[in-house]
């Protein structure tokens, strides 16, 4: 896919930003092993970093939990994560507003990965539950306290002041219960009644609430003890209160001495559990009611602390958590309903492991731990029903009482041939080139649709789920956007003046890149267009920080280049004229914070840089903001300067000396909010031989790109902001996996496929945002090719990415990852016929990298480019369906005789592209391939390092992160390209590596890419 990125330079001038996200999917950079796109990444997910392994994913936890995984990473604690009734939501509170030290509630969706707040974002919360029906969210809060926002300051200050306390609950008088909807539009106090009302939930029906409570204590008359209890300790007098939400009406269930707290229903609504402290707090037990006779039934008897009941979806037993094995280390158990066996224990790792829940089909359990980090956040993993049922001596037969199907609609599962037809193709290509579909950008609601429609459509087919938590889907987590937050503020001194306020998204803003946090008043010096290029042959020496010193403050530059330049000028001093390149400059010199302003001549539409989203999600360590004309010429004001003037005298091209602007001052807060959104990979399975060890997978990405919002878009004039189609890219591709799976389903149906190993399809998201759903899989492996929840081995990777505009002939690309894929080429193509183009590189911007980088043979289809590519004009009605059929057909035979052949396809590692066609203009080749999905690390970690390169040579490793290159601080991918475009080739350097924590020095010699 890299053979016509000349030609579409030829007709495109991108700038340099345009350029970096358009290298998400095309550009190759021999300085990086020749594979360099910019990249930033079910309810067990991963961060877009390799992770740590979490404790407890092996051992004994193993036997009942697997695939534990953490679910939520934001703010100082999350926890009491409860699903929705069909499990594709999950209410859960944290502590991760800045303004609010105490809990709200959040809304997770599992399907897109969207979280929103649902409270009000003040006072304290506890206890969110979601209707059965779906639509409506109770919970308890205390917002409608006076009291409330001086409450959230008190505490604000004591942990200011380091009044790091030991969690506590303090049972405020003000919490009700409340009700509102997923859109948090409302808020209805269903409970009004001084005193404690919190810990609800509904009834399976949603006719009951079951709470706690200690309102008695508030309007019953009190004994002196008792009133010297109640002002000790208000739990004393919490009790488990029923209210009917249909006809109205509150009756008290217990009346015992001693907290009763934390009630759920079970399945069948006809009875309650929870937990019951002792008279001093010491202990609890687990109990539980039948409703209608408010019999109460004792289920453990541990004489620890044990708490957090919940019932299983089948009913037969509860889960809890228990201190039994040392005062702070809290432990899941399992006891069966009637207390009969021995509790049963399920968690072994050290510190709290507690408030557990589970889906509503059973299958997965959720709860609180402080196992990563000491922080308690939300873990999730895949539950063992019947390892549990046979330690209790429970029935081993009990199916799930719900089941969570995909949508059964026609239209999800459209009436096909299984033969591979050009009609069906068509079929599949209309209805994911679709407006409903609205471009597919991952994280949206159209990928939601379209990954539903592969997944409904496999399901139909009768492949099982692929996935490692047995569904058809496997999430990740991503960075889909930035926005300002809501503690952005700017102030300018004027000598001694008290400091004029400016107004955010008005008069300045902060760049996407910049420093969050605050720098304090600072000076300003004016360093022209901020500019620092070499000299060369043709052109003298540019520097705007000649004479300058412009340490521990503001630097103000122009936004572009000088206007008035000779086009070779221009292109000389383009690729030191970005503003990361300006920001790595101002960093080097010193500087504490960047000022950027377009200037009159600019003739911008906005003179504010747009906070656009930048998928590499890579920072700068110092604050970077722009500013409007008018703010920047009354900085200047005071020295008599005049801003377009100065930017006359600079546009002829010649330096023009910068100066320090006395008596002014500039102090600033940036507030920069990353927009995390989830998104989907589809995975399904057909199953090989009992015995096989081995998976064949196939492979295309369903996402594109939306509305065209990114950099990516080559959309010009009236078509920006118009729904990009991607029938070519890559719903051709997407139904071309699908035609494969039906054909190869059906003949394993029909006797005839009698496979050796397992067939595993997969339709990647965020491939167009840099190949993060293929990233994510493939560091969901063990030991590098290894499908751990298969246990079996990836023995080759077949992609198709763009198989609808058939011309000339289809491009086989990877060729040269394998010695077998001539051969098979050959004996497949002779009855199909298709003209054929081999490409030896295995380096390629689309998702089959991610498995040769781990030692994974592969092979992918690809058409061509065309004029439509990455526009609205990349429709349906533009596919060549006939050609598309014989590119899936020569695919299918090929997959066919893979899961066929004994014989494993070889590996062959190769060196960097020999084609210089699609890289940048860089001179100097280091052989490195940074992983461009490695999260928020400062500095650049590889993936890998090219055979023979110079970094093999020097002996670079993957997993390095490289922090220094030539004596140049490295905190992102931006920072290397730059010190690569600045080595000589054949001269020594040094280049600096965290490895393993430990820091190392190597020196590397760099090559010639030409």
């Amino acid at each position: 896919m890299t053979n016509y990125i000349l030609g579409i330079f030829q007709k495109f001038r991108l700038s340099l930003n345009g350029v970096i996200v358009y290298l998400n999917k095309f550009l190759m950079i021999a300085g990086v092993a020749g594979c360099f796109w910019i990249a930033p990444l079910l309810w067990t997910q991963t961060a877009a970093k390799v992770f740590p392994r979490v404790p407890g994913a092996e051992g004994p936890e193993s036997k009942i939990l697997s695939n534990i995984l953490q679910l939520t990473f934001e703010g100082r604690r999350s926890g009491e994560g409860y699903f929705s009734h069909d499990g594709s939501k999950l209410i859960f509170q944290s502590e991760r507003d800045p303004e609010n030290p105490f809990f709200q509630i959040y809304l997770m969706d599992l399907v897109s990965g969207t979280t929103r707040r649902v409270s009000p974002g003040y006072g304290k919360t506890t206890c969110g539950w979601i209707h059965p029906g779906g639509e409506k969210i109770l919970f308890a809060s205390t917002h409608s306290d006076p009291k409330a926002l001086i409450k959230q300051a008190e505490e604000i200050e004591k942990r200011s002041q380091g009044e790091n306390r030991r969690y506590s609950w303090d049972f405020d008088e003000n919490f009700e219960l409340y009700e509102t909807d997923q859109r948090s539009s409302y808020f209805k106090n269903l409970t009004e009644t001084l005193g404690y009302d919190a810990e609800g939930s509904w009834s399976p029906n949603g006719q009951w609430i079951v709470f706690s409570s200690n309102r008695h204590a508030y309007s019953e008359a009190l004994s002196l003890k008792d009133k010297a209890i109640f002002h000790k300790d208000k739990s004393y007098f919490v009790d488990l209160y029923l209210m009917d939400i249909v006809r109205g009406g509150v009756q008290r269930l217990t009346h015992s001495n001693g907290y009763d707290g934390g009630p759920f229903f079970d399945p069948s609504g006809e009875r309650i559990c929870w937990r019951r402290f002792s008279e001093d707090g010491l202990v609890a037990e687990i109990f539980t009611m039948k409703l209608d006779t408010n019999e109460e039934k004792k289920i453990t008897n541990l004489g620890a602390m044990s708490w957090a009941p919940f019932f299983h979806p089948s009913g037969d037993y509860i889960i809890f958590s228990t201190n039994i094995h040392g005062y702070a280390n809290f432990e899941l158990y399992v006891v069966d309903v009637e207390g009969k066996a021995n509790p049963v224990r399920v968690t072994h790792t050290e510190g709290f492991d507690g408030l557990p829940s589970f889906s509503p089909d059973g299958s997965t359990l959720v709860w609180t731990s402080n196992r990563v980090g000491g922080k308690s956040q939300l873990f999730v993993a895949s539950w063992n029903d019947k390892s549990i049922r046979r330690l209790l001596g429970l029935d081993l037969r009990v199916e799930n009482p719900v089941s969570l199907s995909l949508p059964t609609n026609e239209e999800y599962i459209p009436l096909t041939s299984p033969e591979i037809r050009e009609e069906d193709i068509r079929v599949h290509v209309r209805h994911l080139a679709s407006e409903r579909m609205g471009g597919r950008l991952t994280g949206t609601e159209g990928n939601k649709r379209a990954t539903e429609y592969v997944a409904s459509y496999f399901r139909s087919l009768g492949l099982e789920p692929g996935s490692q938590d047995g569904t058809y889907f496997q999430s990740f987590d991503f960075t889909a956007g930035v926005s300002l937050g809501n503690n952005n503020w700017l102030k300018v001194f004027f000598g001694k003046s008290s400091g004029r306020k400016q107004v955010v998204d008005s008069n300045w803003k902060p760049l996407a890149f910049s420093k969050e946090g605050i720098l304090g008043p600072s000076p300003i010096t004016f360093a022209g267009y901020g500019i620092v290029a070499p000299k060369t042959e043709k052109h003298e020496e540019y520097n705007s920080y000649a004479h300058l010193d412009v340490r521990n403050g503001w630097v103000l530059v122009f936004r572009y280049l000088p206007e008035h330049i000779t086009p070779e000028l221009n292109q000389h001093l383009a690729r030191h004229s970005s503003l990361r390149y300006k920001a790595m400059v101002a960093r080097d010199r010193g500087a504490r914070g960047l000022m950027i302003v377009s200037g009159p001549n600019s003739r911008v539409r906005e003179e504010l840089v747009p906070l656009s989203f930048d998928a590499s999600s890579a920072g700068f360590s110092l604050p970077a903001i722009s500013i409007t004309n008018q703010m920047a010429q009354e900085l200047l004001t005071g020295m008599g300067k005049d801003l377009g003037a100065l930017q006359n005298s600079l546009d002829e091209g010649d330096p023009v000396m910068g100066f320090s602007i006395p008596d002014v001052e500039v102090e600033a807060r940036i507030d920069i909010v990353q927009e995390r959104l989830k998104a989907r990979n589809v995975l399904a399975l057909l199953r090989g031989e009992e015995d096989a060890k081995k998976v064949i997978i196939l492979g295309a990405h369903v996402d594109h790109l939306g509305l065209g919002i990114t950099g990516s878009s080559l959309a010009h004039g009236e078509e920006k902001g118009m729904t990009h189609y991607g029938a070519d890219d890559n719903a051709s591709g997407v139904a071309g996996i699908m035609e494969v799976a039906q054909h190869l389903s059906h003949d394993r149906l029909q006797g005839e496929l009698d496979s050796k190993a397992h067939f595993l399809v997969v339709a990647w998201s965020g491939e167009e945002l840099g190949l993060l759903g293929s990233s994510h899989f493939v560091r969901s492996l063990a030991k590098r090719r290894r499908i751990p929840w298969l246990d079996a081995e990836i023995t080759a990777y077949l992609n198709m990415d763009m198989i609808g505009r058939l011309e000339k002939n289809v491009i086989l690309q990877g060729v040269g990852s394998s010695s077998m894929w001539r051969r098979e080429i050959e004996r497949h193509n002779v009855v199909v016929g298709l003209p054929i183009l081999i490409q030896e590189d295995s380096y390629l911007p689309t998702d089959s990298t991610p498995f040769y980088l781990q030692g994974i043979p592969i092979l992918g289809a690809f058409t061509g480019a065309h004029e439509d590519y990455h526009t609205p004009r990349d429709t349906a009605d533009k596919i060549n369906y006939r050609g598309a059929a014989k590119v899936v057909k020569l695919l299918s035979k090929i997959t066919r005789s893979l899961l066929d052949l004994e014989k494993t396809p070889d590996y062959i590692e190769t060196g960097s592209p020999q084609s210089s066609r699609g890289r940048v203009n860089l001179r100097a080749y280091l052989g490195t391939i940074p992983d461009y999905s490695q999260g928020a690390l400062q500095g650049v970690k590889l993936s890998g390092v090219a055979k023979g390169g110079p970094a093999n040579l020097a002996g670079l490793q993957r997993g390095d992160l490289i922090i220094e290159l030539a004596g140049r601080q490295i905190e992102n991918i931006y920072d290397y390209t730059y010190a690569i475009d600045a080595l000589q080739v054949g001269v020594q350097v040094n280049l600096v590596v965290l490895r393993r924590g430990e820091r190392l020095t190597f020196s590397i010699v760099p090559d010639s890419r030409e």
